[in-house]
């Protein structure tokens, strides 16, 4: 007959199927993390006087891809450089001969730095919009901005614009019907051109138009796409490229003269600048710094002329064959462009340093703003907000103690401090928009990181299979129903404060799956928390061992402790392996193996045994603390039912902290013997020493006292399962009261030899005499005696009336106990203790 098949509470499918919804659901982590739009909306509006200002008008130019590559390294800029085409025959000395008079002789110029990705709507939208492009439009498409945002466009009065069709609807929201000429477009530079002069034509048959271009405030934005299809269909060293940008060079040439003929005035700003770069192979994107890198040239009404350069000089080698290192080259960050043009059509006809620092002040101030209104969301609607510390004392912006003291300095004409206060506060404002903006990565990392782990975990189970060796024996543990409850707290504590702060639904769905994973492995491991227990008190005494040992500096004792703590983890490992063997056969219901009994018992007495027989000179004090605690370890694995070991573990490691934080907090008393001692055993030399330090309380003296007693009730009370029988039988299958008995008294003093030792190397830390802490201890005691002598009962059960004279008698009894652990203490760490308080030369070898 074919073998029966063995029932399994894992579905493999079950599994595929969580998996499956459990990461493409978190695909979507990465853009709720990352891609959130940092635009905010409701901010106050800021300006300067409205009072006329340099220009009435301005003209945004923008060329697609106008930066040249660098075929070797670091060439001119093809805009730029003199005999930018070598290659090519006939190709003219300067290839754009309108727009570097423009530089030479009334313009300013320099490199406006985009980042990536170097596209471009990126870099329209840095350009006009005075911000890098909304991350969160990285799912949204390429053509409309997915977010609204204020423009220079749609804070003009008007703004006529004309280019590719492709370009201009990412800015038609808010447009006025009726100036938007991209519906017929069919071709390129020429028709941006053609379309201008017709809107001016327009204007001479047209009163409502030509009062409109004649108000203050108007924009005009021509984007040339003739460049960017040009360079991508024959590279940027081509002769198509050249001559394109010849095309482009007359129609700014032709444009300045259109708007002077029209308006007869000299109240026109132009700036001509590029969204992007292009490589030498025609391609655009990243980071190369041939497409990070677009020319700039500001000239007309509220702009300055050239410049002499400075020194240092502004030029570098990639700006060197340009020829025109004698004239200043200022470069700016793409988005602040739509500050210069904001300022060109805002300023109230101010000149020199006033204007600098009133477009300054203007520009602090609407940074500010911007985090103002985006601090007051978030602490809105975040619990425990913790706010940007050096902007904490803004409240409104223009009460801001910033602004107050800008002001100020404006007031007195101070206007470079004006303008460098300024500039420090863009920073601190820039910072905290990034602080915020960032402010729920650490939450969305932390549940992301226990997600995937969790799920880890929990496709392990699948491997291990823990339920079909519970389920075989008694059922189900109990443990499992407690942290399925806590799993379930965490989850609905998460939902409600998502809830109150407000946060998108993916949040919800997000933190169900760590709760879920993370429930069911620790439901099904804790059957076996003796053996995590077992795990922790493996890795903390090998990471304590390994602390231990590099402050050994003589070889002879580096390896004798070397073996020493290796055997001990051995023990720990052997106990493991048994408890392990013992757990399944005693669930099976199978009985206690023979060999697992007496390995048992021989590995408990020889691992507890082990400290204190083994009697040697190599010891230190923490390396003597840390054999007790290898030595106890076994014992916290195979009479365990839980997570004991963890107890262990942490009770010891918070005894060594405590050791380490009172020798920071309070410093040792000095003691200056006055006598030589002679040399004698270890612990005549320690009581010499003593006699000579003379005990001053102190009022620290007093928490040391009550930390003492809070570890005495904490190593009896801690576990909260030490008298259970269930692990007692991994040793004792047979019931016997008296040894099973033995073996948990056994099993609740181990604590107490960890703090014995410890007491003894912190009292001798603090260079007190013996027993000093404890009688400072023992004063307080009786105080717990006289409250449970109160709260003795007469009446009720006969549990209640035994409790209660129980609590009287055990804290009776305390001041015995007490005196027990320090005498123990003083005992065990005599040797080293005695040795190490000897100046160097009187050690004893």
């Amino acid at each position: 007959m074919p073998e029966a098949r063995s029932t399994t509470h894992y579905n493999v499918s079950k599994l595929l199927l969580i998996g499956l919804a459990f990461h493409l659901i978190y695909i979507g982590s990465v853009f709720d993390c990352y891609f959130t739009s940092p635009v905010v909306h409701g901010m106050k509006s800021y300006g300067a006087r409205d009072t006329g200002s340099p220009a009435k008008r301005l003209v945004l130019i923008i060329a697609p891809n106008l930066c040249s590559s660098i075929g070797d390294g670091l060439r001119a800029d093809l805009l730029f450089s003199v005999n930018a085409f070598p290659e090519i025959p006939g190709s003219p000395e300067i290839v754009a001969p309108h727009l570097r008079s423009i530089v030479e002789t009334r313009g300013a110029f320099g490199i406006s730095h985009t980042r990536v990705p170097t596209e471009s709507r990126p870099g329209h939208v840095a350009i006009i919009g005075g911000m890098y492009e909304d991350v969160s439009a990285v799912t949204k498409g390429w053509k409309t901005n997915p977010v609204n945002f204020d423009s220079v466009f749609n804070q003009s009065r008007t703004t006529f614009s004309f280019g590719s069709p492709d370009i201009l609807p990412m800015f038609s929201k808010g447009a006025t019907p009726g100036k938007d000429f991209t519906k017929d477009a069919t071709a390129l530079d020429v028709w941006v051109l053609d379309h201008l002069k017709t809107l001016f034509n327009n204007a001479t048959t047209n009163p409502a138009l030509a009062a409109e271009l004649h108000s203050d405030k108007v924009v005009f934005f021509l984007h040339l796409l003739g460049l960017d299809t040009t360079g991508h269909s024959y590279r940027p060293h081509s002769k198509e490229y050249m001559e394109n940008i010849q095309v482009v060079d007359n129609i700014v040439r032709e444009t300045e003269e259109l708007m002077s003929a029209f308006y007869d005035d000299n109240d026109t700003s132009f700036i001509f600048t590029a969204d992007h770069g292009m490589s030498a192979i025609g391609n655009h994107g990243d980071g190369h710094p041939d497409n990070t890198r677009t020319p700039l040239i500001a000239w007309g009404s509220g702009v300055r002329g050239p410049l002499r350069d400075s020194i240092p000089s502004s030029h570098d080698a990639y700006s060197e064959s340009w020829q025109l290192s004698h004239l200043f080259r200022r470069d700016v960050e793409q988005a602040d462009i739509a500050s210069l043009m904001a300022a060109l059509s805002d300023l109230p006809g101010l000149h020199g340093g006033e204007a600098l620092a009133q477009a300054a002040f203007v520009n602090a101030k609407v940074i500010l703003e911007q985090y103002r209104v985006k601090h007051e969301l978030k602490q809105k609607h975040t619990l425990f907000y913790t706010p940007f510390r050096p902007l904490t004392d803004v409240s409104t912006t223009d009460e801001a103690p910033e602004i107050i003291a800008i002001e100020r300095l404006i007031a007195e004409q101070k206007w470079d401090s004006s303008r460098q206060a300024s500039s420090e506060l863009i920073q601190q404002s820039l910072k905290g928009l990034h602080y915020l903006q960032t402010y729920d990565r650490f939450l969305i990392r932390g549940f992301v990181t226990a997600a995937y782990l969790g799920w880890a975990a929990y496709a392990s189970l699948h491997i291990l299979r823990p339920l079909d060796i519970i389920y075989s024996a008694h059922g189900t543990p109990t443990t499992i129903s407690s942290v399925t409850i806590c799993s379930w707290i965490i989850l609905v504590a998460f939902w409600v404060s998502f809830a109150v702060q407000k946060a998108p639904w993916s949040f919800y769905v997000y933190i169900a799956f760590p709760c879920y994973f993370w429930e069911q492995f620790l439901a099904q491991v804790m059957a076996y928390a003796n053996m995590i227990g077992g795990f922790a008190i493996l890795l903390t005494g090998l990471i304590g061992a390994l602390c231990v040992l590099k402050d050994v500096k003589y070889e002879r004792k580096h390896r004798m402790l070397s073996i020493l703590f290796l055997v001990q983890a051995a023990f720990v490992c052997i106990t493991m392996l048994i408890t392990s063997s013992s757990v399944r056969n005693l669930q099976a219901k199978q009985g206690l193996p023979a060999l697992n009994q007496w390995t048992g018992w021989v590995v408990l007495v020889v691992s507890s045994a082990l400290p204190f027989v083994f009697r040697s000179d190599v010891h230190t004090k923490y390396s003597k603390i840390l054999m007790y605690f290898f030595g106890f370890g076994p014992c916290f694995v195979i009479l365990s039912i839980s997570v004991e070991g963890l107890f262990f573990v942490a009770y010891s490691v918070t005894l060594i902290a405590w050791i380490q934080v009172e020798r920071l907090v309070r410093p040792p008393a000095s003691h200056n013997p006055t006598t030589p001692h002679s040399p004698k055993e270890n612990g005549a030399v320690k009581w010499d020493l003593l006699q000579s330090v003379v005990y001053k309380f102190k009022v620290d003296d007093l928490r040391i006292a009550l930390f003492f007693l809070f570890f005495v009730q904490v190593g009896f009370f801690g576990t909260g399962k030490s008298f259970y029988l269930a692990p007692v039988y991994r040793l004792i299958p047979i019931f016997n009261p008296f040894y099973m008995s033995t073996l948990l008294v056994f099993k609740i003093v181990a604590p107490y030899i960890m703090l014995s030792v410890a007491f003894a190397v912190l009292n001798d830390a603090l260079n007190l005499p013996p027993f000093s802490l404890l009688l400072v201890a023992l004063t307080l005691t009786d105080g717990m005696t006289l409250t449970f002598f109160y709260k003795v009962q007469d009446t009720g059960s006969w549990l209640e009336i035994g409790q209660s004279i129980s609590f009287f008698c055990i804290t009776s009894l305390l001041l015995l106990w007490s005196a027990g652990i320090c005498a123990a203490g003083e005992y065990l760490m005599a040797d080293v203790i005695s040795a190490e308080s000897l100046p160097r030369s009187r050690k004893i070898k």
